[in-house]
């Protein structure tokens, strides 16, 4: 699913050295009208279609972009990546992360996340069940990574290998078509999923997993930051577009968390080129809705919580712990231990 730690990589690279002077092509910020009256967007997916884009599927199905005069236009991810494609104007918003922005933002980029929905890590780091030579992370010592090569999964499982008593030293490989494929082959011993997508697939289809989370294993705030970017020349150009889409967006992301199994059947059907099985759908939103992954229903039923906040906290702790293990780097590609400021690159001001 999703960039996944080790997925991030995947738009990073290449995409490092087209961040400066790189003319804007497709969809441009200047928004088009269509011939319906309503504004072009071109709203960018950062993977698959998944659960963590339902709540832009279910706000066009449900015309709550309609409604705010919006025509959305939901497109694949780009070769170069969805932040790369926000940066440049490709598109006008896309999914990410504030791990990714921080990043792209060390590089040079000028986005900003202006709503998250994931409020807590996914991130779970698993062998196969089969393999009994690995009962915690400990036991990753000496073992092979299933890796898509970034320094941030490297820092990542060094820190849970040795908060678990373990010398933090492993062999990697490269993944090529997909990390169970890569497990399952014996050409790796471990990996990186995601609980709300891969853990529920391996629970439904296999091969089954044995897990641990970052937070169990000494990594510090919050790796998985999902939800919305867009680029600061939008915010500043165009902040009455920027509004309407967050809000119409923060209506979609809410109906599906009220109703998981309605917004399930949405995304299937809005989705038909990515095939998935609805029971499957049902069972990852299932998986959200009960782990309180997008935030406490009670608190936003009594406005404590305002859905979509941005964790900056947990963002920025994550920040401090990548710098302290030498995984930030500059477009040069050399180590970097200035951090992204969380508050810095993303805001709150469009949930209003």
């Amino acid at each position: 699913m999703k960039k996944t730690v080790l997925h991030k990589a995947i738009a990073l690279l290449g995409a490092i050295t087209m961040l400066a002077g790189v003319a804007a092509c497709g969809h441009s910020n200047n928004a088009d009208e269509s011939g319906n009256g309503l504004k072009k967007v071109t709203f960018m997916l950062s993977w698959a279609p998944d659960t963590n884009h339902i709540g832009v599927y279910v706000a066009k199905n449900k015309g709550y972009f309609k409604q705010v005069g919006l025509d959305v236009d939901i497109v694949a991810v780009a070769q170069a990546g969805a932040e790369q494609a926000a940066n440049n104007g490709q598109a006008d918003f896309a999914l990410s992360n504030l791990t990714n922005v921080g990043m792209y933002t060390t590089k040079g980029a000028k986005i900003k996340q202006v709503m998250q929905v994931q409020q807590k890590p996914s991130a779970i780091w698993c062998s196969l069940a089969s393999n009994k030579a690995i009962e915690s992370p400990k036991d990753f010592d000496g073992k092979t990574f299933a890796t898509f090569g970034s320094n941030e999964s490297d820092a990542v499982i060094r820190r849970m290998i040795q908060t678990d008593g373990g010398k933090g030293t492993f062999d990697k490989v490269t993944v090529g078509t997909s990390t169970f494929q890569t497990l399952s082959s014996g050409k790796a011993d471990f990996g990186g999923f995601y609980a709300t997508w891969e853990g529920v697939q391996a629970d439904m289809y296999g091969p089954k997993l044995n897990c641990f989370t970052e937070p169990n294993y000494g990594v510090p705030g919050n790796a998985d930051t999902i939800g919305i970017i867009t680029s600061d020349k939008t915010i500043s150009s165009n902040p009455t577009l920027v509004r309407k889409f967050v809000q119409a967006t923060k209506k979609g992301y809410e109906y599906a968390y009220s109703h998981p199994d309605d917004a399930a059947a949405i995304l299937v059907k809005e989705a038909p080129d990515a095939n998935l099985k609805l029971a499957f759908v049902k069972k990852s939103m299932k998986t959200i809705v009960d782990g309180q992954y997008w935030g406490d229903p009670a608190k936003i039923k009594d406005g404590s919580f305002v859905f979509g906040t941005n964790d900056t906290k947990g963002a920025q702790q994550y920040f401090d712990f990548l710098a302290k293990e030498d995984a930030c780097t500059d477009s040069h590609g050399k180590t970097v231990h200035t951090v992204p400021v969380a508050k810095n690159i993303s805001t709150d001001e469009f949930l209003k």
